[in-house]
Order: C-alpha cells, then sequence, then structure tokens
C-alpha cells in the first residue's frame, strides 16, 4: 500500500475504531476497611490488649502480657496481607472485534485472555438470596472468571453492564459517527 492511497488510510481507520472498546472496566477488590479506620482498629486493639496486660501483669501473670503483645502482631500482619492482596485487579475491555481480560494478581504477575465476541459464551451464575455468584467467559476450550473479589452487589451490577456489552459486541458493536 502507498502512503497517499486514501482507500488504505480508510481502511485504517476503519479497523482503528472496530478495535477501540465501547465498554471498560477496572475491577478491584472491595475493602470495607480504609487506612484510617485501620489506624483506629490498631490504636482499640492496642489500648485494650495493653489495658488487659497491666491487669494481668500487676496479678503476676506476667508472660500473659508477651502474648497480648503477640495478639497485636498477629492483627497488624493479618490486615498488612489482606492489604497486600488488594493490590490485585482487572481490566475488562470490549470492542466489535475483541474482549480483552487482564488479571493482574497481588504479586504483579499479568495474565491476558483475548477472546472474539462471536464466538464467545458468558455464563452468570444467579443466586435468588445472593445475586450474582460468578461470572465466565469461555470460548475454544478457554474459560476465564472474572470479578470473583467483587462484593455480591458490585458484581451483580457488573454482570448487567457486562452482558450488555458482549450482546452490543455480537450485534456489531456501536458503529462509528461519520464526521463531517
Amino acid at each position: 500500500m502507498t502512503s497517499g492511497n486514501p482507500k488504505s488510510e480508510l481502511e485504517v481507520a476503519g479497523s482503528e475504531a472496530a478495535d477501540t472498546p465501547f465498554f471498560a472496566a477496572l475491577l478491584t477488590p472491595y475493602r470495607s476497611l480504609g487506612p484510617n479506620g485501620f489506624r483506629v482498629l490498631m490504636l482499640v486493639v492496642c489500648g485494650i490488649c495493653f489495658a488487659a496486660g497491666l491487669v494481668f501483669l500487676s496479678m503476676g501473670a506476667w508472660p500473659v502480657f508477651g502474648f497480648l503483645g503477640l495478639d497485636i502482631l498477629l492483627i497488624f500482619l493479618a490486615f498488612r496481607w489482606n492489604y497486600r492482596a488488594a493490590r490485585a485487579f482487572e481490566e475488562v475491555h470490549v470492542s466489535r472485534t475483541e474482549i480483552r481480560i487482564r488479571k493482574v494478581n497481588a504479586a504483579g504477575r499479568e495474565a491476558l485472555y483475548r477472546f472474539n465476541p462471536f464466538g464467545t459464551k458468558l455464563v452468570v451464575r444467579e443466586e435468588e438470596d445472593e445475586g450474582v455468584t460468578r461470572i465466565t467467559v469461555s470460548a475454544r476450550g478457554q474459560a476465564v472468571d472474572v470479578g470473583g473479589f467483587l462484593n455480591p452487589q458490585d458484581r451483580t451490577s457488573f454482570a448487567g453492564a457486562f452482558r450488555r456489552a458482549v450482546a452490543q459486541a455480537k450485534s456489531g458493536g456501536p458503529f462509528p459517527v461519520a464526521a463531517g
């Protein structure tokens, strides 16, 4: 193709428009306790353990004081591991020609999955009292669960939007608006 060929420029512009995602979602794990709440919780736990430790220390049970300190350390480490796991995320993009799912775990390792919307099956498992419990994208023997770390309400909301986006992609997607 030559650089001045108008047909080739239109084809390139058309393919770029076809691959532009019309649905994009960034999924992050739900954490109900923020950094300030964590500080307050740890101060309360430390205060209670210190007060209880002083009571036991005054009764001559000095080893209990050390075990209460160990409790504080274990609670702190449990929350640190929980916050480290919260670094995981998933990106979901849907265009007219592709469904792309990028999963990044807490350690930073990535996995990228690409599906053709026309051959893709979207399975949303719902329970009456829980809402959506599982979202699976599958095609050609490959299956990927999406949004497993979301809370039920967010998972249900995402499942509805994702269903609409996949249905739109299967129907040809949104057509680009002609300029001019």
